[in-house]
């Protein structure tokens, strides 16, 4: 499924979110591409805002609105009894539905049974409409990046389309290889691979990632961590695909455990480049940890800038927050790779 076939533009549905990260579909929607969205519909309880106006779909509809794009996401990525109302009332409303959740919209009789009624379409980008191949680990023409992390949702996405919006800023060859669904619907393109089964998802993204001119960059969007529990084998398989020349470790300081288990501390900076370069050097044994993403959005400034000077002297590489300082020092590091 390619998310250009939905139209545009979107009404985002932040649903009863219990933090910003649990709407990020949305935010990041709304932060890379605010020209496509009209507006937001959130839940009493929502604690994200995707700094958009807050609207009914009706009102969204006046105003332009063509999709609601479900963009909040829960463990198991389920649909909750509580959304429903707000589901029924974007068809009601004349909006088609797109979302990234596990479930499929599709599969709600009552929501796939009133969209067929009311000629509306329904968007699954979760889950890939193609046949993938068994990896080979050939090596391709062209250069890749992989974000990887210490945890999951902790800034993978989000330092990736900054380094192709800095990359294109200075005319250079480069394209954001999404491998989720925010990324999808940011991109206009891409692959969830955690809904490709496990044998495929390293071909997916040697797929996806295929020769290209030798001086274009492939910029590969990470998921999960190799530190999860719950998501380690998405990103070996992720790593192993990628064949990355150049690997960035994302990272946030204070998390008191990994996301969704709290019996796991997030693991040593140090520790989790090293594992992750082992690895990535499997496919590609130049494989390298250039630089480190620190999201720093909790803290002040002042403590924002000494955090990132202890990562460097720790790890003996630049360490940049993309959201305050941008990622050209990180650009300037892919520029060395050969």
């Amino acid at each position: 499924m390619n998310a250009v076939e939905i139209k545009q533009p979107y009404l985002l549905f932040l649903a009863d979110a219990g933090d910003p990260l649990a709407a990020k579909t949305s935010i990041g929607v709304a932060q890379w591409h605010p020209e496509r969205c009209v507006g937001q519909l959130r839940l009493p309880g929502c604690k994200a805002d995707a700094l958009v106006p807050d609207m009914t779909p009706k009102e969204a509809a006046r105003k332009g609105a063509r999709t609601m794009i479900v963009g909040a996401v829960n463990r198991g990525g389920v649909f909750s009894p509580a959304w429903m109302e707000a589901l029924h009332a974007a068809l009601d409303a004349g909006l088609d539905l797109a979302a990234g959740l596990h479930q499929r919209l599709a599969d709600i009789p009552e929501i796939a049974a009133k969209a067929r009624k009311l000629g509306r379409s329904l968007f699954d980008v979760r889950h890939p409409t193609e046949e993938f191949p068994i990896a080979t680990g050939r090596k391709r023409s062209g250069k890749r990046l992989l974000t990887v992390g210490t945890d999951c949702s902790i800034g993978k996405m989000y330092t990736t389309c900054a380094l192709e919006r800095e990359m294109h800023a200075r005319g250079l060859k480069a394209t954001f290889r999404a491998t989720g669904q925010t990324g999808i619907l940011i991109a206009g393109g891409g692959v969830s691979i955690d809904a490709v089964v496990s044998d495929f998802v390293a071909g997916c993204v040697e797929k996806m990632s295929p020769d290209n001119d030798a001086d274009h960059w492939d910029l590969v969007e990470g998921q999960g961590s190799l530190f999860h529990a719950s998501y380690a084998g998405v990103t070996l398989a992720l790593i192993h695909g990628a064949q990355p020349d150049a690997l960035v470790m994302c990272h946030e300081l204070g998390r008191p455990h990994m996301r969704g288990l709290p019996g796991y501390r997030l693991p040593d900076i140090r520790e989790a480049i090293d594992l992750n370069v082992l690895h990535a050097r499997l496919t590609n044994p130049r494989a390298k940890c250039i630089a480190v993403s620190l999201n720093t959005s909790k803290m002040t400034p002042r403590a924002a800038a000494t955090a990132m000077k202890r990562i460097e002297d720790r790890t003996g590489l630049p360490c940049v927050d993309p959201s305050r300082g941008g990622v050209g020092r990180i650009v300037d590091r892919m520029m060395k790779i050969r």
